[in-house]
């Protein structure tokens, strides 16, 4: 993770998946970062609590850059940069 503001951060494409369960907003997460080019970055939406360990695994895993998470008004703003 880095110093990134993230509230400044621009998304090139935002998954929503509120209101999804597991696994659901991590399959949303690979289903949206094929819509996004190299070096852009994704926002996922998300309540469901294992999403916190889940998209920064899976990032750190498949090799995208995790950059943090947001709390909005009842749900989470993951931040990932496609690194590949």
């Amino acid at each position: 993770m880095t110093d990134l503001d993230l509230s400044t951060v621009e998304s090139a494409e935002t998954v929503d998946a509120r209101g999804s369960a597991c696994p659901g907003p991590l399959l949303e997460a690979k289903k949206g970062i094929g819509k996004v080019k190299v070096g852009e970055i994704l926002q996922i939406f998300s309540n469901d609590s294992g999403t916190r360990v889940d998209i920064p695994a899976w990032s750190n895993k498949v090799g995208h850059e995790y950059l943090g998470v947001l709390e909005a008004d009842g749900y989470d703003k993951h931040f990932v940069k496609r690194n590949k």
